[in-house]
């Protein structure tokens, strides 16, 4: 079974110093034991199925104040996951809330930073080093401003977008932004709020019911990259989002 046993204290260091997270040979041994069973479901022989590990990391702030809140809703997210796949989110790790599981044969690490936001990178980072997660691997799920309300995007890689979670999380994998991230659109503060303020604040009704919808939509999604990469799903998924809400 894998193991989720806290890392030596040498292992925090191993902060990856290039943008190229990967198993070595030598390394082999550390990676999740989870191994691919030989016989195996009949999928489309168009899609390849990758068996490396998957760690997926939902930004937010740990404690009840901010539960339910927009800035939260990358915990949201792993919570439903959790939820769809039985894993129990009932390990600490490197500063992380830590769950393993698989979805499907994949094996996959799901993770909540107990940092604050704007520290979560203290546990991507030595997480990332030390399970050797390869950089395309590790999918980040956040809040973004930049979306409408309950709109999701899948991305293989992009910035940050001056989102401070995003933003510190990039700087504890060496700079490198070439990985997956799934955005969760939280909408604009409406008039001249402030937005630290609005990002605080917790959806109204009939956001909840967008956002909540969009959540069932995003673990499908997030299933079908684990399993078998940016492939042509991902795209309908995502031309889907940007006009879920357009009307004719």
């Amino acid at each position: 079974m894998l193991s989720a046993s806290s890392p030596p204290i040498t292992s925090l260091l191993l902060y990856p110093k290039a943008c190229k997270f990967g198993q070595s040979k030598s390394n082999s041994k550390r990676i999740f034991s989870l191994r691919a069973s030989s016989s195996l479901p009949v999928y489309d022989t168009k899609l390849k199925v990758e068996y490396t590990p998957w760690l997926i990391v939902g930004l937010g702030n740990p404690g009840t104040k901010y539960y339910g809140t927009r800035h939260n809703i990358g915990f949201e997210m792993i919570d439903h996951i959790a939820r769809t796949t039985d894993i129990s989110m009932n390990t600490v790790q490197s500063k992380g809330l830590v769950g393993i599981g698989a979805v499907g044969e994949v094996p996959i690490l799901l993770v909540k930073p107990q940092t604050y936001m704007n520290f979560s990178g203290e546990s991507v980072g030595p997480l990332a080093a030390y399970y050797q997660v390869p950089l395309r691997h590790i999918l980040m799920i956040y809040d973004d401003m930049g979306l409408p309300n309950g709109v999701l995007r899948l991305q293989p890689k992009g910035g940050h977008s001056h989102h401070n979670g995003l933003k510190n999380v990039t700087e504890h994998l060496n700079g490198c932004r070439s990985f997956p991230r799934l955005s969760i659109g939280i909408g604009n503060p409406p008039g001249s709020m402030d937005m630290k303020a609005f990002l605080l604040q917790k959806f109204s009704r009939s956001e909840r019911k967008q956002i909540d919808a969009g959540m069932e939509q995003g673990v499908d999604a997030v299933k079908t990259l684990v399993e078998y990469g940016f492939n042509d799903t991902i795209s309908r998924f995502n031309l889907g989002q940007k006009y879920k809400f357009h009307t004719i």
